[in-house]
This record gives structure tokens, sequence and C-alpha cells, in this order.
């Protein structure tokens, strides 16, 4: 009986009760079905302080990326979209993690780009820039104001001499009241979190220069694949603390797969009696990574460093194994902002203010690293076969000031021949 028909009858009354009866209980349902669309879904914080706050100064620079942080806050979704489309088809573990988080799949952060119409001073970042015609000009004069003010000789070796000193510093002086979701992962690598998937099988995952997890917590926490396995490494044991101090170490609330993090020097080389020409982490054996991740590492070694990073990288991964790359381009904001007295010992490896070392990449430089031969193999063959390799523009707008600043990333992926 229509709620509008309905009326209460003396000559009727078992009818009336009836038609009451079905409208309360049909609004009772109504009502249940509302509550039901949505659901609130706690992420649990990543340490027992606050890692949700970013560090903005010049000193976060190692930390820095393409996509913004994102605060570890409760997130109200759809819950129809956690539970897959109405045709019962399962969400991929990438849809979920995009879903209530950022753009829709298919989408990147890179989506503004500046067209011959448009008011460059509209907006407050534009991607994929061109760079203008005077650009190189002058970054080569900047470059030029470099070498003439370099580092003094008795400072340049003890930088070198010591690197992971000035790292454990960084981390001690932030200790764990930062943490950055790399929103940008399933976006820029998709491959990093199929790994995640329920169905995906044993994968082990390791990254290189953890810090302070920005990539294994975010995994872990979107993690459905109870095979999967993900090893954190960093020279500074400041950092693998902070790690081991996490609350989703070393397993998160819902238990399904484990991090195990370790003090690992990428560069470092074995004992002269152990009969190997590699250094791998502490329970890692050759040939046994499935995706490696190197992201805002390179930069920080010594070019003299980088052929026994990289072999070492090389001998970690499985044959077919990936390895993703992100760091600094060549003229990067970043390096045309340094300051004099900061050029070490090597052209666009410079001091950062906190004593951390950074390289800015060409991205032919970047590829030849891992297009290198393996050691001991003919000239013919090489490491890695490169997938990707692309440099990543980002035009800075300060409107009220009137400045152009561009950001410059390389990024890569590669897989072990």
């Amino acid at each position: 009986m229509p709620p509008e028909k309905l009326r209460i009858s003396a000559s009727n009354p078992l009818a009336t009760y009836f038609g009451l009866f079905l409208l309360l209980n049909a609004q009772s349902m109504l009502a249940h079905a509302r509550r039901g669309l949505t659901r609130l879904i706690h992420i649990p914080t990543l340490s027992r302080r606050n890692m949700s706050s970013a560090i903005a100064s010049e000193v976060a620079t190692p930390h820095d990326t393409p996509g913004s942080a994102t605060p570890v806050a409760d997130v109200e979704v759809d819950a129809s979209a956690e539970a897959g489309p109405s045709n019962g088809v399962r969400m991929s573990v990438i849809d979920k993690w995009l879903k209530p988080n950022g753009p829709p799949k298919g989408t990147s952060f890179g989506a503004r780009k500046l067209g011959g119409e448009d008011d460059v001073w509209a907006n407050n970042a534009w991607d994929h820039a061109e760079l203008p015609d005077d650009f190189d000009q002058r970054a080569a004069e900047i470059m030029e104001q470099h070498k003439s003010n370099p580092v003094p000789e008795d400072k340049t070796a003890d930088y070198n001499a010591r690197p992971a000193a000035f790292w454990n510093k960084f981390y001690s002086h932030h200790a764990d009241q930062f943490f950055k979701d790399r929103r940008w992962l399933p976006l820029e690598f998709p491959e990093l979190v199929a790994c995640c998937e329920p169905e995906a099988g044993p994968k082990t995952v390791l990254e290189v220069g953890c810090g302070a997890g920005n990539t294994v917590f975010p995994l872990l926490m979107h993690n459905e694949n109870p095979d999967l396995r993900l090893v954190a490494t960093d020279y500074s044991s400041t950092a693998v603390n902070v790690v081991k101090r996490g609350e989703l170490y070393p397993k998160a609330p819902h238990g399904i797969g484990e991090i195990r993090a370790a003090v690992w020097d990428i560069t470092s080389k074995p004992d002269p009696e152990s009969g190997v020409d590699y250094s791998l982490p502490e329970g890692v054996e050759p040939g046994s990574i499935d995706v490696l991740t190197v992201i805002y590492v390179l930069s920080a070694l010594h070019p003299k460093e980088w052929e026994q990073a990289m072999h070492n990288l090389y001998t970690a991964l499985k044959p077919g194994g990936l390895l993703c790359v992100r760091d600094y381009g060549r003229h990067d904001l970043a390096q045309l902002r340094i300051k004099k007295e900061r050029l070490l010992d090597v052209e666009n490896f410079y001091i950062r203010g906190d004593g951390t070392r950074v390289y800015f990449f060409e991205k032919e430089q970047l590829g030849g690293l891992m297009t290198a031969p393996p050691r001991g193999e003919a000239e013919d063959k090489h490491m890695f076969e490169i997938s990707q390799l692309a440099e990543d523009r980002r035009l800075l707008v300060n409107r009220k000031e009137k400045l152009q600043m561009y950001r410059i990333w390389l990024q890569a992926k590669a897989y072990k021949q």
C-alpha cells in the first residue's frame, strides 16, 4: 500500500495495522542500505610518532618526489569501489590504491600541460614542460660559477670518506617526524605494485635507500599477497632503526606480507677472502630479488662508486628481475640553486648544507650505467635491458615574483638480462 494512500480506518483496523507494518519495515531496510553504501576504513599510523608531516627544507631534498606528501588518516571510500564493480570482477590493488587517494587509473600526476595559448601564470605548476631556448646557456653560466667556488680540498676528503655519518645525522635530527607516502608508485611503477596482488605468488622486493620506509610501508599497507617479502636497506643505521620502530614493522595489522630491514652499503665490496666479487644485504642471496627500487639513491654516491653499486644490484636480481630507478636530472632547479663552495671533486657532484651528497645525471649517463656489460663478459653484453628511460620536467611558477623554475627528474625501468 503506497504511503500516500494509507489511512487509519476504524472499519478495517487489520488492514491499517498491516499497512503500517509494511511501511516501517521498508523504511528500516532503506536506512540499512544507505548506511551500507559507505564505510570508514582506518589506515594505521606508520610509527609511534607522526610520520605524516613532510620536511620541506633543503635537507629534505633526498625525498623529493613528483607526488605530494599524503597524511596518514581515516579515508572514507565507497564500499562498492572496494568490493569491485557490480559485475563481480575483483578490483586490483592498484585500483584500490588510486580510487580514494588519487587520480583514476590511466591518468598521472603529469596531466597538466602548458599549451601554446595557455597563460603560464594561470597555475602554479605545469607538467612535461619544454625548456626555453636560453635555458642551457643560463645553466652553463651557473655551472661556471660553481666551478670557480668549489668545496675546499681539505673538506672534500672528509665528505667523501664518511657519507653514512652525515645521513645518520640527518635522520637523527628528523627522527621519525616525517613520512612521504609515494602516491605516484602505482602510476609510475605499476610492475612494483603488481607484486601486491593476492595471486602474484612468492615475490621479494628490495628497497635500497629506504630512508623512513617511503616505498615499503605503502606497499605493505596495500598488500594482498600472502607471499610478499619486503626488504628495506639503507647505509644509515639510524634510518634503518626508524623503519624498525614503525608500527607496520615487521607486519601490518592485516597480517599479510612482511618487512625486514637491514643496514647495507650499496657500494660495499666483499671481503677479499670471501671468493666472490659482490656484497649483498644479510639474508639476500644472489638472484633472489624480483623487483629492486633505487629511488634518489645513485645520486648520493660518488661516481667512482657506481660500478660496484650496479654490480651488486645486478647480482641481487633474478634473471628477468626489474630495476626501478628515479633520480635527479642535469640542471634541475635544486642544482641551479646550490650555493658557492658546494661543488665536490667531480662536476655536477655537490655537498648539501647538511653534509649529504648529490649528483645530477644526464639521461644518457644513467642509461650507460644500466647497459654496461656484466663483469667478465663481452662488451656486446648488457647487464640490463632498458624498457623506460625518460626525463620528467615540471615548470614551477612564482606568480608574485614572476619567476619560472624547472624541476628535472630521470626515471628508468630495466630488466636483468
